[in-house]
């Protein structure tokens, strides 16, 4: 025998509020596949830009084979006026090398480059630079950049491929290589900013396929990912080079000799990194904490 049951209105109201609500599921999860779709783009483009980034890679060329004599410094000095700014400067800057150069501004780092460049002549003493040596040189000024021209305009220099050493690579890849991508490629150097014109300018050196690097405070301003990028190029880079900087962090991630700007018209050649220099100098009882430069009166 069967149970017969009868429903009442109340019942059958909360019938219908249970398919609504069940309809309203329904709906709900057919929207969210297309609401999620749509936002697949534009969540994919700052995936892509943010492993374009991670990925981001500096290749340093390596141009000619360097002989035995690289730079060699033979009782530099240097004055202006009557400030002698060093004296009995000695170094032989080896073939394989990473030479950080730090000290307050002001002591003479980038009138070292200069000179060895050519550009201005010691007071006394001379520089002996390796018939087998090709300089590539990145200076704080940047005046080598037309700010009218865009950033690929000026890397480029109007041809779609750049020689890297003995191969060519197209022109907008290697841009891109120093975190220049898209629409930032467009951009008028003048309107660059500080990290934006070092990185520029990193560029324009890199590609001359230079054996000994000249770095004058290349690692001001840029990002992250590119200051990544240019340790591993430097560690990977088959040639010398000589990087001045303020960032400690960086230099004693890559440097294997110091040459330190102490002020009082000394300079220190070390075989070794930032961090056992300033053991080595805490050792023989020397001051590690930023003072005050001072510099000897030229005697006549």
């Amino acid at each position: 025998m069967s149970k017969k049951t009868n429903s009442s209105p109340a019942s059958e109201e909360k019938a219908k509020e249970a398919s609504a609500a069940e309809q309203n599921e329904q709906t709900a999860a057919q929207a969210k596949p297309e609401a999620e779709a749509a936002k697949q783009p534009e969540e994919k483009k700052h995936e892509d830009a943010k492993q374009q980034e991670e990925k981001l890679e500096i290749y340093i060329p390596n141009g000619p084979r360097l002989g035995d004599v690289v730079i060699e410094a033979h009782d530099v000095k240097k004055a202006f006026g009557d400030r002698v700014l060093y004296e009995n400067l000695n170094f032989t800057l080896p073939p394989a090398g990473i030479v950080g150069v730090i000290g307050p501004n002001g002591t003479g780092k980038t009138t070292l480059f200069r000179m060895i460049m050519g550009l201005e002549q010691p007071t006394a003493g001379t520089f002996t630079v390796g018939q087998t040596v090709k300089l590539s040189y990145v200076d704080q000024q940047h005046k080598s950049i037309d700010p009218e021209k865009t950033v690929y305009e000026v890397i480029s220099q109007n041809s779609e491929w750049i020689q890297l050493g003995n191969r060519q690579v197209p022109a907008r890849a290697y841009v891109a290589r120093f975190n220049f991508t898209g629409a930032d490629q467009e951009k008028k150097c003048g309107v660059l900013s500080g990290g934006e014109r070092n990185r520029l300018h990193l560029a324009l050196a890199l590609k001359e396929g230079g054996n000994v690097l000249l770095l004058d405070e290349p690692t001001n301003d840029i990002d992250v990912n590119t200051l990544r990028a240019l340790e591993e190029g430097l560690e990977n880079f088959a040639g010398c080079a000589v990087v001045i900087s303020h960032d400690r962090w960086f230099l004693d991630r890559i440097a294997t000799h110091i040459l330190s700007f102490e002020g009082d018209s000394k300079v220190v050649f070390y075989q070794g990194s930032y961090s056992e220099f300033e053991e080595w100098k805490r050792a023989q009882g020397g001051d590690t904490t930023p003072h005050r430069v001072k510099y000897k009166k030229l005697m006549e």
